[in-house]
């Protein structure tokens, strides 16, 4: 099955999420909850951990956490197999509790306000999904969230940091700067309450659930930069999604300069060329075969005409026995 890469580095900061095998329930009562609790402090001592923001549903978590150390598979593997194992135990059961890989959105945190919207995106899920009636109760009401032990020193635990969400506010660890982001919290909490659409209330929380990257241009660029090395050690067939694509442009641009040179060519003296000219074709081919680009990318860059002859073109080349063509097939190979 096709999957998205993870992307690992000393400091990165990730929106992880994972839901119950076929959506059921992985916390069935408070014990539950509490033993997860117990397994992701475990984890975080193991592994150096900071969690930023946490809630508990009932069929899945969301974690803001943030890696020191490029760790993040290792540690996922140890979090939800251990919690898995204990899950079961308890319960006298056995297999799968969690559906499929986890999702672990990379995310800027030193700039531009993606952090803080990660954050204010998992502490208001309890309002989303309505499991008190926020009309009547406050967000700290909600016993399994980070929300509540950011007005209780006493209670965070050692791996849970407030700071850096408060910072983003220009807030501080105080009464005062805690009083003034609770007030921020319950505006953001009526917003949703009363929202129409309490999914889409905020519009960078699309992002938050559909993407793999969340950054300005400059960081999605120095991550799709991490996707290209990770993807190229192994089958892009094996990925998918935007990281993928971003990996197969880059590749599929390092190939038509390729052919361009190893053919004697410019990109200038494509318009001159016929749309089938034997170059483009064999051009179209290399790119073709070993990359996922859309056909429209490959006839606008070689400038071929309709992509709707493009397959046509590929398959002149590929079963071609005109000695011209497999010699510069064989060239084209020189690409790898």
């Amino acid at each position: 099955m096709a999957r998205k890469p993870r992307i690992e580095y000393a400091g990165a900061v990730y929106h992880v999420m994972s839901r119950g095998d076929r959506q059921n329930n992985i916390f069935r009562d408070d014990r539950d909850r509490e033993l997860f609790l117990d397994t992701l402090s475990e984890a975080c001592g193991r592994q150096g951990w900071l969690i930023h923001a946490y809630v508990l549903m009932d069929n899945h978590y969301h974690l803001l956490l943030e890696t020191p150390a490029p760790n993040l598979v290792v540690g996922m593997k140890w979090l939800q197999g251990t919690y898995t194992q204990r899950f079961n135990s308890r319960h006298k059961e056995w297999g799968h509790l969690f559906q499929g890989r986890y999702k672990a959105l990379v995310l800027q945190s030193n700039q531009g306000d993606y952090f803080p919207t990660v954050a204010t995106y998992i502490h208001l899920n309890p309002v989303r999904a309505k499991l008190l009636d926020f009309s009547k109760h406050a967000l700290t009401e909600y016993r399994w969230s980070s929300f509540l032990l950011y007005f209780d020193a006493a209670k965070r635990p050692d791996w849970l940091c407030v700071e850096k969400v408060l910072g983003c506010y220009q807030l501080l660890d105080s009464q005062s700067g805690l009083g003034k982001f609770s007030e921020m919290m319950k505006k953001r909490t009526l917003e949703v309450l009363y929202s129409d659409n309490p999914m889409e209330c905020d519009e960078q929380w699309k992002k938050i659930r559909r993407g793999w990257c969340l950054g300005d241009q400059e960081f999605r660029e120095e991550m799709n930069a991490f996707a290209d090395e990770r993807i190229s050690r192994f089958d892009r067939r094996s990925y998918l999604g935007e990281a993928a694509a971003g990996h197969d442009e880059l590749e599929a641009q390092r190939l038509f300069s390729f052919g361009l040179e190893a053919l004697g060519l410019t990109e200038d003296d494509l318009p001159a060329l016929r749309k089938n000219d034997p170059r483009k074709k064999v051009m179209a081919w290399l790119i073709r075969k070993n990359t996922s680009v859309m056909n429209d990318w490959i006839c606008s860059k070689l400038v071929m005409g309709r992509a709707s002859n493009l397959s046509r073109n590929v398959n002149d080349v590929q079963h071609a026995d005109d000695p011209t063509i497999i010699k510069m097939r064989k060239m084209m190979k020189k690409a790898f």
